[in-house]
């Protein structure tokens, strides 16, 4: 029986979890001929005793005793190889996944350290207003992919799709205003999310843009970079941050001024991505915004592939119990 069962249990495993519990095999003959300590007193001289000895070690090299060392020793081989735990590879599992896959565009320029919003009751700059709602986004991303670039007078990627969303949240802590230069590079920043997302699968690209200010600086035009966001498949939700423009001394406004922000370019950008254009004057208003991105249809894709893992420990288990019972009962049988 464990003969044909032996192979068929073979064919079961095909790895071997922890392999170094394999060392341990030869862990017996160590410790049989490992030099024990010689007595310090003198052997007692017994008269008759050479007659005796060799009777008991005649039998002692009788078929029984053989038998049960040979048992043991298998037992403990099947000991180690449980120990190792063999597991078998199931079919491999492709589950679905629920989520979206989006890019987050930050504007760092320099405009974005106007102190023009307001944030638990206080008068805060822009990017730190933005970092708190954008926070608290990144908070409520269950199942979701999500990458982080940040750009000015260049872009850059600071975090790759993933859903590692701590990394990201941390990543947007650290930046700072002037990080990326102190000019803005729309074109430039639209132009680098296209091609992090450009190999999803489509439906999956989606691009959220964050910007106070007007593209002064850049290789790529706003809206030719929008042109190739809509080949490429992907949308593009234009957020235009900021208040009113005005001049403002310790936090306070003291002169009105012209709103810097190129709503028309942003919309624009949005209609040709097949996105949305939002306008956000306050802090409250960026917080409904991203509630009302957060209402974006979640795609169901195939995750990665997955193979279960399957103990197979227990067979070489029984067995080695099997033999040690076996082992245990010889001496009574041959006594």
């Amino acid at each position: 029986m464990i003969a044909m069962t032996l192979p068929t249990w073979l064919n079961w495993v095909d790895s071997l979890a922890w392999p170094w519990m394999l060392w341990a095999l030869p862990l017996p003959i160590l410790m049989r001929w490992w030099p024990s300590r010689p007595g310090a007193g003198a052997a007692l001289r017994v008269p008759y005793a050479a007659d005796q000895l060799q009777s008991l070690g005649a039998a002692a090299g009788g078929a029984g005793p053989r038998l049960g060392r040979a048992l043991l020793w298998l037992a403990w081989a099947c000991l180690c190889v449980a120990a190792a735990r063999p597991q078998q590879l199931g079919e491999a599992v492709t589950p679905p996944q629920q989520g979206r896959q989006m890019m987050l565009a930050v504007d760092v320029s320099g405009s974005m350290s106007e102190a023009d919003m307001m944030l638990g009751n206080q008068v805060v700059e822009r990017l730190t207003a933005a970092k708190a709602v954008l926070a608290d986004f990144l908070d409520r991303r269950v199942g979701d992919r999500v990458g982080l670039l940040i750009f000015g007078e260049r872009a850059y990627t600071l975090t790759p799709l993933t859903a590692d969303l701590t990394s990201v949240r941390d990543q947007l802590r650290d930046s700072v205003v002037g990080l990326a230069g102190r000019e803005t590079a729309i074109g430039d920043a639209i132009a680098l999310a296209v091609k992090r997302l450009r190999e999803q699968p489509e439906g999956q690209r989606v691009l959220i843009l964050l910007t106070d200010g007007v593209s002064n600086a850049g290789v790529l035009e706003p809206l030719r970079a929008a042109e190739l966001a809509q080949a490429e498949g992907v949308r593009v939700y234009t957020v235009a941050f900021g208040g009113d423009g005005g001049i403002s001394l310790f936090g306070v406004q003291i002169a009105p001024g012209e709103d810097p922000v190129d709503e028309a370019t942003l919309n624009r950008i949005a209609e040709l991505t097949g996105g949305r254009s939002f306008r956000a004057r306050n802090t409250d208003e960026l917080a409904g915004i991203y509630a009302e991105l957060e209402r974006l249809e979640p795609v169901t894709s195939a995750g990665p592939a997955v193979r279960p893992r399957i103990e197979r420990y227990a067979p070489p288990l029984a067995l080695a119990l099997l033999l040690a019972g076996l082992a245990w009962l010889l001496p009574r049988r041959w006594t």
